[in-house]
């Protein structure tokens, strides 16, 4: 979905682009799959689009974003129109996105906070149950979704609730960032994505950065996709359950 896609679709006053169209907009994560019509919602009055390929929407008038001048619901407003299209765990994987500061600046993010987020579930009454649940869950730091299906599958498990974007230093020098840490215990988590196979030059500073932390008494656990597997998950879980009680 692209901005240009949506210069076809002719908007009437007071409509805008929302739902799955409007996270595509934000590049938020979503599950493959996912309806890929153009989400269109139109304001009170104004019967809901009947625009060919569009799935019309009817709400009370939510504010309204402009990206690449386009009219878009509200970072808070996707969050909770999502929730109407999205299980919990992917719904969290969203929230992350939203609210994560990028260590390296990108235009308009973060798009939100976690404090906008919960005051929007707060003001909505109707189509925010599983925006509410989700909402609990999401956290700072988090930069892929790979990320945030990692830490709920531990956390859901019962393991400790780890830190998120974790910056390990030994004194003055800083060994690196970290996708999940447990500190008291000593323990960090990695999910090594695809970049670990395509750059041999991430592949490098990664083994740098695990080998720093091992000669601090760090222990690394790092998680590949097949960890993620369904039939592979408990044996994730066996293998930080056993870091952390090592520690």
């Amino acid at each position: 979905m692209t901005a240009f896609d949506l210069t076809r679709i002719r908007l009437r006053d007071g409509e805008r682009f929302s739902h799955a169209t409007a996270a595509r907009l934000y590049g938020l994560p979503l599950p493959w799959g996912l309806d890929d019509r153009i989400h269109v919602t139109s304001p009170p009055g104004v019967a809901p689009s009947r625009h060919r390929g569009c799935r019309g929407h009817h709400d009370d008038g939510t504010g309204i974003r402009l990206i690449d001048g386009l009219p878009v619901s509200t970072p808070e407003q996707t969050f909770i129109e999502l929730g109407r299209l999205l299980p919990t765990d992917a719904l969290v994987a969203v929230g992350d996105h939203l609210v994560h500061v990028p260590r390296f600046p990108e235009a308009g993010r973060p798009w939100t906070t976690i404090e906008r987020l919960a005051a929007a579930c707060t003001e909505r009454r109707a189509g925010v149950v599983r925006a509410r649940a989700a909402l609990g869950s999401v956290r700072q730091g988090v930069e892929s979704p790979m990320e945030t299906a990692l830490r709920l599958l531990l956390v859901g498990a019962g393991l400790p609730e780890p830190v998120c974007g974790y910056e390990l230093r030994d004194g003055d020098r800083r060994i690196g960032w970290f996708d999940l840490a447990w500190p008291q215990q000593r323990v960090l988590g990695e999910y090594d994505g695809d970049q670990h196979r395509t750059s041999a030059e991430q592949y490098e500073k990664d083994i740098r950065r695990f080998d720093d932390a091992a000669e601090i008494d760090w222990r690394v656990v790092r998680v590949r996709k097949s960890g993620m597997r369904r039939a592979e998950r408990a044996t994730t879980v066996a293998r930080f359950r056993r870091a952390l009680a090592a520690a």
